[in-house]
């Protein structure tokens, strides 16, 4: 069997045991939730389901959704350490053309809690569903909320390389002394991974399309590596991270393969079962997965899909020709 570096398996519980590696629970969150003690987890970090269909069409609805949440919340305040952290993951629910922005309509629940925003990350991705009446969606948001002003933030962990390792300060006591950190810089709120890593404070990470390597039956996938930044940066070795709301088990991967551990819930046994067999295969190395950091995949202009169809040329050869009497705008 290959086994990932210094990985070995590890047994995956049903239920939340202290001295449990890895819990799988196939329940309601609230039941898992009641086996948690108070002040446990290190980092909670979901994709909650939006159950947004055809019958919360109105912002009434919408709002009684979010009070069906508020409820789960604060369970999963009572199960978070004192200096622990939160990372909420959503998009956009968008209705007969209109777009309600799921981050700000929750942004209430937590703070009424008490807990405290410190980004609100962008997650950009380059694929999606083509709108015709609006801008096409391109990216997500990450709440990021702490519990208290003293919680774990390994900067060190998630530093990008400088742009300008070289820069120097120009004047004042520090005139001459190189100015950066030999580690890399400090990510701003708006993370960019495209060739750099954490460039920005928007994180260009591939959404899980058909083609892309973590793709399984979920409908509303995310990708390991877009937890694994989160597991770094917010946790230590040997920390509890959990995903109350955990699909295929993407949260539990990324908290494995960085020696955390983690424990994660959801209703449907067809995605337990997907999870629990998605586990096993990163631990005998079969996981197909986006390592951290690779870059996003640039067409060359050689490939076919990326070349201006027949069909087409004639329509772009027009809007060139505007463009260079400089008539297109008109």
């Amino acid at each position: 069997m290959s086994l990932p570096l210094f990985q070995s398996p590890k047994p995956i519980d049903d239920h939340f045991k202290s001295d449990s590696d890895i819990v799988l629970f196939n329940g309601d969150v609230k039941n898992l939730l009641a086996e948690i003690p108070d002040n446990s987890i290190q980092l909670i970090i979901t994709s909650p389901p939006y159950n947004l269909g055809k019958d919360y069409e109105s912002r009434v609805e919408i709002e009684h959704y979010l009070e069906q949440q508020a409820d789960i919340i604060a369970d999963l305040y009572r199960v978070l350490k004192d200096e622990g952290s939160l990372c909420w993951q959503v998009g956009n629910f968008v209705e007969n053309g209109e777009v309600y922005p799921l981050d700000i309509l929750y942004y209430g629940i937590f703070k009424k809690l008490g807990l405290r925003l410190r980004n609100r990350i962008i997650w950009r991705f380059g694929h999606g569903l083509h709108a015709s009446k609006r801008f096409s969606g391109r990216y997500e948001t990450i709440l990021w909320f702490t519990k208290s002003d003293k919680y774990i933030f390994n900067l060190d962990s998630v530093r990008i390389p400088s742009k300008y390792p070289g820069k120097r300060h120009f004047k004042g006591e520090k005139k001459g002394q190189l100015s950066g950190n030999p580690l890399g810089k400090n990510p701003s709120d708006v993370w960019e991974v495209v060739l750099q890593d954490w460039e920005q404070e928007i994180w260009d990470i591939p959404n899980v399309k058909a083609n892309h390597p973590e793709k399984t039956e979920h409908p509303c996938q995310y990708p390991i590596e877009l937890v694994e930044r989160c597991v770094l940066a917010l946790t230590n070795e040997g920390d509890w991270v959990l995903d109350p709301f955990a699909g295929v088990g993407s949260a539990l991967i990324a908290a494995i393969k960085n020696n955390r551990r983690a424990v994660g819930s959801d209703k449907e046994k067809e995605y337990v079962d997907l999870a629990r067999q998605r586990i096993l295969s990163y631990f005998n190395g079969t996981l197909g997965y986006r390592q951290l950091g690779t870059p996003v995949y640039q067409p060359t202009g050689k490939d076919k899909v990326s070349k201006i169809p027949d069909e087409w040329k004639e329509v772009y050869e027009q809007r060139n020709l505007l463009e260079s009497k400089g008539e297109y705008s008109k």
